[in-house]
């Protein structure tokens, strides 16, 4: 149990011993310029009584051994002769100075603290250092210079500095950054970028950033030149009005179209006149001005054509002109705005008055044929109807009734009464069955109509 109990002890020993002293630095990396000094800066603090106090400062390149630059004891320093107008600190501050960076003091330097008192107490940090060039304003350079026509050929950009160590590019279009896809590809250090193949969504304000550890720049902003177009041809005047592509101006109206189709470069215009099947061109350029002295007996065509000389595209749209009377031209335009008023008001009456038709007829057409009906019967007939009903008013009995005639004397009578002169009065037995078709109406019981 001894045994355990000393490595115990010794163990909280060492613990609060390490925590005695406290050693820090700002960064474990510092980037550092090329011909310019940098300071290393370590901290430490202990909290323990001591007597002597020794820095050491050790650097280590890439693939080679640890050297020693400095020491110290207390405020003694002792330093390699070969490093020592390069490096230098003031003990007790423990920051190193490089004098000035070279590429050769680019590596791993390290920071030894040793302290002696009741006990000896050591600490150690790393710092990395890195030495770099600043870049220089980067150059955009475009191939080719003359610009490309948009689906016929490729741009490639390609940034360069003049100085600079470590350089990241970075392309910029509108200030947004660029990564590849579909049209832009970037090359291993995305110092190049091609656009391949060319499209008019290309257009804009190309810009390359160069950065490494230590600076940036970024070039002049340049624009390639594509050639596009004819794109959106339209035809327009301020005057007139417009119906789909018919415009309708008053007789003495001043008259100008003005033609537009996106392009570059510039189209070239030109005004067709189109009539009885024949064409002549009238003007050049993008407007065309059309005299409205007389009226036109029909609709004139003018055609707007134009022509990219670059991407050798060309395009063309017509326009249909009518010059009516001042008068005219007022009332037309008077009956555009009034046109959905009147629309509406119209289809409003039409259905009214369809409506009140429609109920006039299902109320009294069925009521009007069957009074016309019941004037054509005889009032024998009628008074025939009601006794054999047993009601009183004979129209509460529509429908199809079968009369059976038997020989009775009042019966001979009144078909004898009824017969032809010619049948020289003499009675005849009469025997048969007669039809009379009054009416046929359905009666319902639970929607009964009645003629008023």
């Amino acid at each position: 149990m001894e045994p355990l109990s000393a490595t115990f002890y010794d163990y909280v020993l060492l613990l609060g011993v390490c925590s005695a002293l406290k050693l820090t630095v700002p960064s474990h990396t510092i980037h550092g310029i090329e011909g310019q000094p940098l300071q290393l800066s370590v901290g430490y603090h202990f909290n323990v009584t001591v007597s002597d106090i020794q820095i050491i400062w050790m650097f280590e390149r890439p693939s080679t051994r640890t050297i020693s630059l400095l020491m110290s004891r207390n405020q003694t320093v002792v330093s390699d002769f070969e490093y020592q107008h390069k490096f230098t600190f003031t003990p007790p501050n423990a920051s190193l100075l490089i004098k000035s960076l070279h590429f050769s003091d680019e590596g791993n330097y390290t920071v030894k603290i040793n302290i002696a008192g009741n006990g000896r107490i050591s600490a150690t940090e790393n710092i990395h250092v890195t030495v770099d060039v600043p870049v220089t304003k980067p150059l955009v350079y475009t191939e080719p210079a003359a610009g490309v026509v948009e689906y016929k050929g490729n741009i490639t950009l390609k940034c360069t500095v003049r100085n600079g160590t470590r350089v990241i590019f970075q392309w910029m279009k509108n200030g947004n950054s660029i990564e590849a896809s579909i049209n832009y590809s970037l090359s291993a250090n995305r110092d190049t970028l091609s656009i391949v193949p060319v499209v008019k969504e290309a257009i804009g304000n190309y810009s390359c950033l160069a950065n490494n550890f230590v600076s940036a720049m970024q070039s002049d902003v340049i624009m390639p030149t594509i050639y596009y177009g004819p794109y959106g041809l339209t035809v327009n005047s301020e005057k007139g009005q417009k119906i789909g592509k018919v415009f309708t101006f008053a007789k003495g109206e001043a008259v100008q179209f003005y033609c537009s189709a996106d392009s570059n470069p510039p189209n070239n215009y030109s005004w067709i006149r189109k009539s009885d099947n024949s064409t002549q061109v009238i003007t050049q350029g993008s407007y065309l001005e059309v005299a409205s002295e007389k009226e036109t007996q029909k609709a004139e065509e003018y055609r707007c054509s134009v022509y990219n000389s670059m991407t050798g595209k060309r395009d063309e749209t017509g326009v249909f002109v009518v010059i009516i009377p001042i008068g005219s031209a007022k009332m037309t335009q008077k009956g555009k705005y009034l046109s959905p008023l009147a629309i509406i008001t119209g289809i409003s009456v039409f259905l009214i008055v369809s409506m009140c038709l429609l109920i006039l007829w299902k109320r009294f057409l069925p009521c009007k044929a069957i009074e016309q009906k019941m004037q054509s019967r005889s009032e024998t007939n009628y008074r025939k109807a009601q006794i054999i009903s047993g009601h009183e008013n004979a129209l509460d009995d529509f429908g199809i009734y079968e009369f059976v005639a038997f020989p009775d004397p009042t019966g001979a009578s009144r078909v004898s009464s009824q017969s032809d002169s010619g049948s020289n009065g003499q009675f005849q037995d009469f025997h048969g069955t007669v039809y009379e078709i009054i009416g046929q109406i359905p009666v319902q019981h639970n929607d009964q109509q009645h003629c008023t």
